[in-house]
């Protein structure tokens, strides 16, 4: 079979898997004129099949098509000066609705000189388009109303630890207003974390500036002469879980108050340090104080609820609990194997 041959059946090859795609393919000549359209890119865009062959691109449908850009960027690929991947562009037509358009062009080679033909490929991306806007939507307004009941939360926090306060300084009891005051550290450890979350983003939490405004956090609202006690935070530029961050800020507050509360009686200088490592899977947070220590008298340094509060947020995190009575001080390590 001679050569001219060859290329007249692969030709009509060409045309007729053009014709039969399932995807809008346009075939057109050097002169942006159509040799061929598939049946999908009719159908798609409206246009009469009989209409298509030996058109210009201006003459398809109502002269939609004849879009500048896309004609000098068209001619650019057929020279090899250009490609065009990913183009996109607007099919704007009289009384119908603007659809959205990604368009692919490359010039085929058919190994005959001076003989130029380009595949137009199309693909209508409106309704793609249209469900990532609403998707975007409906992210702001979660997030809006993710960021209304913080704000609530954060109002009901105060207001609890405001009535539990008030309540503690009108009882008798010391016993009593022991465990209010208790209650109180409880609810403002729960609101200093909820706080320092309510201004991070969904995802991954970075435990650095999460600690640091944390316990800044628990400074201000705990230590009345900073001066005399100081919270010092050391950490990694390691990140975790939204979830993870929670169980972790609860256990920070949950010790840095109680070094408060027993680390530096009579009016005791001291510090209090945070720091948290992490390798791989793993990783330490340790709190430490360098006050009076551990309490020699064994009633008193019975477990209290604290203590059982962090040891099921360990548990919930499948780490364990490491105490170092000192001296100085006392270090609790949770660490995750």
């Amino acid at each position: 079979m001679s050569a001219e041959g060859k290329v007249h059946i692969e030709a009509v090859s060409t045309l007729a898997v053009i014709a039969a795609s399932h995807e809008p393919l346009l075939f057109l000549d050097d002169q942006l004129r159509v040799i061929a359209a598939s049946t999908s890119f009719c159908r798609a865009f409206g246009i009469d099949p009989k209409t298509v062959a030996g058109a210009t691109l201006p003459q398809l449908g109502n002269g939609e098509w004849g879009l500048p850009q896309l004609a000098e960027l068209l001619k650019a690929t057929a020279s090899g000066a250009a490609a065009i991947d990913a183009y996109e562009a607007d099919l704007v037509r009289p009384g119908r609705d603007t659809r959205h358009l990604l368009l692919h062009a490359h010039v085929l080679d058919d190994e005959v000189p001076d003989h130029t033909r380009l595949l137009l490929a199309v693909t209508d991306v409106t309704d793609r388009r249209a469900d990532a806007r609403q998707k975007d939507d409906l992210l702001r307004e979660k997030a809006i109303l993710l960021r209304e009941v913080q704000h609530r939360v954060a109002n009901s926090l105060q207001i609890v630890a405001s009535v539990l306060m008030q309540s503690a300084r009108r009882v008798q009891s010391d016993e009593a207003r022991g465990h209010l005051e208790d209650a109180h550290s409880r609810v403002m450890s729960i609101a200093a974390v909820q706080r320092q979350l309510s201004m991070a983003t969904l995802g991954e939490v970075a435990i650095r500036p999460y600690f640091v405004q944390l316990c800044n956090s628990l400074g201000a609202s705990m230590i009345r002469d900073r001066t005399r006690v100081s919270i010092e935070v050391s950490a990694d530029d390691g990140s975790t879980s939204a979830d993870t961050s929670i169980s972790l800020g609860l256990i920070v507050t949950e010790l840095v108050i109680n070094a408060l509360k027993h680390a530096f009686p009579d009016q005791r200088h001291g510090t209090i340090k945070v720091d948290y490592r992490g390798s791989g899977p793993g990783w330490t947070l340790s709190v430490s104080d360098n006050g009076i220590g551990m309490p020699n008298d064994p009633a008193a340094a019975k477990p209290g609820l604290g203590t059982g509060i962090i040891e099921a947020l360990a548990r919930q995190l499948e780490a364990r609990v490491e105490v170092d009575g000192g001296p100085p001080g006392v270090t609790t390590s949770i660490v995750h194997p």
